[in-house]
């Protein structure tokens, strides 16, 4: 049973130049498991709060003041770890100390078990021994809070090789698409700069549109063929359209307004045209019902609530009695610790929803979110593709396929 011996935490910044929280947890004086907290930009309302009073340094204060709860825990129990947090923090959105510091003493501390122990992560996090890779599902085109002015409302176009039988085929395939997506966007506009939004997707002077057609032409452009080899997939971030007060969801980009149901046809009529896989918060963060609508009417494609449902398992349990989505996001810091992430995924997978484990738009260069897409046996792992903080995640990947503890991919 590996022991804590110690605790330390560090202010950081993540990559977009913000501040941010990584704790180092020490087991038995010579084992070290290090995490650092990740943000969103785009961000549900019901997201547990990052840090008290949006002040990082006030969240170091709390964990420094307490760190000495926490020595001579077994590191290995992310349970009893997770409730000594809770007796410093017991609100429900971890208003007192933040959510970054739970996500990091939490997963520091399963890391530093695991080095221990002589274990994998994803071994130390998982209860279960029949695990798969999950297909990586990467931001090729971005837009919305991810990019700036000019380019699409959309907030992100993605791409997942559903045709690749080993995860390193996967990886390469996804990285390819992005490649040659700047090649056919410097065809189509020769002003073109090689510009990218926070997820490593280009972002270029374009409508939604066009940043779809383009999107698809260059997977074709490789001779995949849509809904085969390979799919798209879009993040529609659509509560940053919506405006409470005209009741629409205002597209300023794009120039136009539309209703709730029109929203609805304009998501149907992309899910159709590009063949998609995965369609993203496509309405609202309120809108249970209405998405209950694209739910019925797309079996076959992921509607997946992130800011709809933020990783937490009491409004995972109403969108599953609407019937909401047949997929959801986990993201550990959207919820607190990754005990509360772990809890959110076995309700998950109690109900049938497939899970889609994701990074953040401002990210660390930790490699953990690898382990735990593994661990949750989630069905897709949403790391972006380039930059070096995305290409840690799926290096990692590669490094755990050649211990050939995990084999084949997971299902779609």
């Amino acid at each position: 049973m590996p022991k804590i011996t110690s605790v330390k935490g560090r202010l950081l910044y993540d990559s977009r130049g913000s501040k941010t929280i990584e704790v180092d947890v020490f087991s038995d004086n010579s084992h070290l498991g290090r995490a650092c907290a990740p943000s969103g930009a785009s961000v549900g309302k019901n997201e547990a709060v990052s840090f008290p009073n949006k002040s990082p340094e006030k969240s170091l204060q709390v964990l420094n003041e307490n760190v000495k709860k926490f020595i001579d825990l077994d590191s290995s129990n992310l349970k009893a770890i997770h409730e000594t947090l809770r007796t410093i923090d017991s609100t429900l959105n971890y208003s007192i100390i933040g959510s970054s510091v739970a996500f990091a003493l939490t997963i520091a501390a399963m890391d530093s078990a695991a080095k221990a122990l002589g274990l994998p992560l994803f071994k130390v996090i998982s209860k279960n021994s029949d695990l798969k890779f999950p297909y990586p599902l990467g931001n090729i085109l971005g837009g919305g809070v991810h990019a700036g002015p000019g380019t699409p409302d959309i907030q992100e176009i993605l791409v997942c090789s559903i045709g690749s039988k080993t995860i390193v085929d996967a990886i390469e395939t996804n990285i390819a698409v992005h490649h040659e997506l700047r090649n056919v966007l410097e065809k189509y506009d020769s002003t073109f700069t090689h510009g990218r939004g926070d997820e490593g997707g280009w972002a270029p002077k374009i409508d939604n549109q066009k940043a779809l057609e383009l999107s698809a032409k260059a997977c074709e452009n490789l001779g995949f063929t849509l809904g085969k080899e390979v799919s798209l997939g879009v993040d529609f971030a659509s509560s940053t359209q919506w405006n409470r007060k005209k009741q629409k969801y205002v597209y300023g980009r794009g120039g136009f307004e539309i209703n709730s149901e029109e929203q609805i046809e304009f998501v149907s009529d992309i899910i159709k045209k590009f063949k998609l896989i995965y369609a993203e918060d496509p309405l609202h963060e309120e809108a249970f019902e209405e998405m209950s609508v694209l739910t019925k009417r797309f079996p076959n494609v992921m509607i997946a609530g992130d800011d709809l449902i933020v990783t937490n398992s009491e409004i995972l349990k109403k969108a599953v009695s609407l019937k909401s989505c047949n997929a959801a996001i986990l993201k550990v810091n959207q919820v607190g610790s990754l005990y509360d992430a772990l809890e959110f995924a076995s309700e998950a997978q109690k109900n049938n929803i497939k899970l889609i484990t994701s990074h953040r738009s401002g990210e660390s260069t930790d490699s953990h979110i690898s382990h735990i897409g593994i661990a949750t046996r989630s069905n897709m792992l949403k790391v972006g593709v380039v930059g070096g903080e995305r290409i840690v995640k799926f290096n990692e990947l590669i490094r755990i396929s050649e211990d050939d503890l995990i084999r084949g991919m997971a299902e779609i």
